[in-house]
């Protein structure tokens, strides 16, 4: 019975519920809205309390987005290189040194700058500055400059009629009736290994030598004299060095006698020491060029013969590392080996030829010349 009055003091009426809140609603009584009555907007009441769901909060206030000013820091410097990479690549190194890219490239700077100094657009502006210290005038211009030297193409500011001289096929200053007349490039090349494989022959069977060769066979373009290269081509055969030293001067004068009787006999002048002061070089340049004024004195002997007016140069040497009181010497001859394979010193063997034709471009060198009458 108990039970089902207390029970009774809940059901029906209003007896037992509780109190109504105040006019007003109790102190505090507003909530922030979230979830789904945030999203919706809802207004609920309950009795004299209106609870009202405020608006969705925007975007969370405090993240930093990119300015404007940071996207045209970052799309002007992007332009900027590759416009100067594609300068480059045409051809146009001098023109990347003009007033007129300078000036692009200081304009670009100082928006780089305006965008370091805005919050949103700092880091934008970081790698625009960052790209703009790899490419800028300089490197570019250096790096095109470079490109021209190892090809040689320097037409981004020259005339037709330069172009023209560039591909001159001879040299200038040189006869090509000369250069038709003069054996070619193989024929040099084989009359010079016959010449040397004499001289080995001749000083093994005096003097007992051995040899080592080192090196290889070098062949190379000449350069035309209009900034181009020329269809002649110079030549350096591999060189024959004795495993032998050599430092007892009259021993190195009577290896030299035994040479000049060898070219003498293939119809080639004598040698000539281009070592002493007698030949024409001041005693100071000798004294550079080959450790002293004083034969006696000199860590190398360079003995000289030629074919004028035939290209063919041969050349005979003498390297004495005991003539070497700093020892410089003998660290560029270690270097040599070290690189070449050739002994340290000794007697040396090679031959030259410059401004020579190779057989196969005979037909090509004279029918590129009758584009050039007056040359």
């Amino acid at each position: 019975m108990v039970e089902q009055q207390q029970r009774g003091r809940y059901v029906g009426g209003a007896e037992g519920a509780p109190p109504v809140p105040p006019p007003g609603g109790y102190h505090g009584a507003r909530r922030e809205s979230s979830g789904l009555d945030a999203a919706a907007g809802l207004t609920m009441a309950s009795g004299d309390v209106t609870y009202t769901a405020g608006p969705p909060a925007g975007p969370s206030a405090g993240k930093k987005t990119v300015n404007a000013l940071g996207l045209v820091s970052i799309s002007v410097t992007v332009l900027f290189v590759l416009i100067m990479l594609l300068m480059m690549g045409a051809g146009g190194t001098d023109a990347l040194y003009g007033a007129s890219m300078l000036v692009i490239q200081l304009v670009v700077l100082g928006v780089i700058i305006a965008a370091l100094f805005t919050a949103r657009g700092r880091m934008l502006g970081s790698i625009a500055l960052a790209v703009t210290l790899v490419f800028n005038v300089a490197t570019v211009g250096a790096m095109g400059a470079l490109r021209s030297a190892q090809t040689h193409a320097y037409d981004g500011t020259k005339s037709e009629e330069q172009k023209h001289e560039q591909a001159y096929p001879g040299i200038k200053g040189v006869s090509n009736g000369d250069v038709l007349l003069n054996p070619s490039l193989e024929e040099v090349q084989a009359e010079g290994d016959q010449l040397m494989a004499a001289v080995r022959e001749r000083l093994s069977d005096r003097f007992g030598y051995t040899w080592v060769q080192s090196g290889g066979v070098d062949i190379s373009p000449e350069r035309n004299g209009y900034g181009g290269e020329s269809m002649l081509q110079k030549y350096t055969s591999t060189s024959w060095t004795t495993e032998q030293p050599v430092q007892d001067d009259a021993r190195k004068r009577e290896v030299m006698r035994v040479i000049d009787g060898v070219l003498a006999e293939h119809g080639i002048r004598g040698l000539y020491p281009l070592n002493e002061v007698d030949s024409g070089i001041s005693p100071d340049m000798v004294a550079k060029l080959y450790g002293s004024s004083d034969p006696a004195r000199q860590h190398t002997w360079e003995y000289y013969g030629d074919t004028y007016p035939e290209p063919l140069r041969f050349y005979a040497y003498a390297y004495d590392l005991s003539n070497d009181p700093t020892g410089e010497f003998r660290r560029q001859r270690e270097a040599i080996k070290q690189q070449f394979g050739e002994p340290l010193e000794g007697i040396q063997l090679v031959v030259f030829a410059r401004q020579v034709l190779p057989e196969k471009d005979r037909a090509a060198f004279e029918e590129k010349l009758e584009d050039y009458p007056g040359f």
